[in-house]
């Protein structure tokens, strides 16, 4: 892998190896773009093929943070760590606080949060050595779980991609067929239940299935049936890459809108649906609650002013799918015209400061 040449196709700031010998820390920081803020992003803790491997998810990571931030509005760019380790038997003290020590000399360029293989106690032994962290114990100040504030923010987007779909917000009489039934999504169901919706839902949990049953009065079905139901919106909340050339033949709904991350398996599954006159939500703009949420800690955790951002999720999807009709694209290419139109307006804002200063200094010399 050619790293600067990469770094410099996708223009990355930064990208930083950290290690500590007597603890066994082997991490790597990517920070894509700083324009908006400093970077924010989750530490990964996998068992990773190759340190190339782990470079590349690092890299391609923080690029999808510095959209999500940007599309999210909040004044955060984009980074992300991933630390080569089996999460279950390689993590200790040691380990977290010297990433700690690491973050802490970057000066605020980069904030990090939990992610997968990483939990809140792992966020709190960061913390003893940083305050550039998020996604900590509620003990510290910290939002908590961040799962119900993440479900709010993806019914909320549910909302309004059915408003471009049909004519209207409402989801009451709506059937939604719920792919995956976890931690996120059953406090959406929860949402949709109380508004009126019918639910059609499946998983490999079947306790999960079985809660959604006996409290929202959903219909159970097998996990390879749930693409080709009689439904109004489609909600992939589990696997990614599950709108594909298997699936799309399948689908009967009007929205695809749903918490999972990476739902295109390519781009041009996403050209197919936008041919069918599918309303899809872009995943990265619809889930993305759970970063607004961390993100209100660094100005000390407001519940209530945090659930405020998050009824935004609204506004963004809308917006979203007003730039998608505006250069007729496809909503996931308008997500990423959205973020970037955003950032290159701080480019140009900044060009503009720093040249007005130097003609301000040139007069006075």
């Amino acid at each position: 892998m050619k790293i600067f040449s990469y770094m410099e196709q996708y223009d990355y700031e930064q990208l930083v190896f950290c290690q500590d010998e007597a603890s066994g820390l082997k991490a790597i920081i990517a920070i894509h773009d700083t324009t908006l803020g400093p970077a924010l992003g989750g530490t990964r803790m996998w068992t990773y093929e190759s340190e190339e491997a782990a470079i590349e998810d690092a890299l391609r990571l923080a690029r999808g943070m510095t959209y999500k931030n940007a599309a999210a509005g909040l004044n955060l760019g984009g980074g992300k760590t991933v630390i080569i380790g089996d999460p279950r038997k390689d993590k200790n003290e040691e380990m977290f606080r010297a990433f700690g020590r690491y973050i802490q000399g970057l000066n605020g360029r980069y904030i990090t949060a939990e992610d997968v293989g990483t939990t809140v106690a792992d966020m709190d032994l960061i913390h003893e050595e940083t305050d550039y962290v998020t996604g900590i114990s509620p003990a510290f100040g910290s939002s908590g779980n961040p799962s119900p504030v993440t479900a709010y923010g993806v019914y909320r987007g549910i909302k309004a991609a059915a408003k471009e779909a049909f004519g209207t917000d409402s989801l009451e009489g709506k059937t939604i067929a719920v792919q995956g039934v976890g931690n996120v999504a059953y406090n959406m169901c929860r949402h949709l239940h109380e508004e009126g919706a019918n639910l059609i839902v499946t998983d490999i949990n079947k306790e999960a299935v079985q809660r959604a049953v006996d409290e929202f009065g959903a219909k159970a079905v097998d996990i390879n049936d749930i693409y080709g139901v009689d439904c109004d919106i489609f909600a992939p909340c589990a696997l990614g890459a599950i709108i594909n050339d298997e699936t799309i033949p399948q689908l009967k709904a009007k929205v695809i809108a749903g918490a999972a991350n990476n739902q295109l398996k390519e781009t041009r599954h996403g050209d197919a649906i936008h041919e069918m006159g599918i309303v899809y939500a872009p995943d990265y703009v619809i889930n993305a609650g759970g970063v607004i949420n961390v993100a209100d800690e660094l100005y000390g955790y407001n519940s209530e002013r945090a659930m405020k951002k998050v009824e935004q999720v609204y506004n963004n999807v809308e917006r979203v799918i007003e730039i998608a009709n505006r250069d007729n694209v496809p909503t996931y290419v308008a997500a990423d015209r959205m973020a970037e139109e955003r950032i290159e307006k701080m480019h140009r804002s900044r060009s503009q400061f720093l040249q007005n200063g130097h003609h301000i200094l040139s007069r006075r010399g």
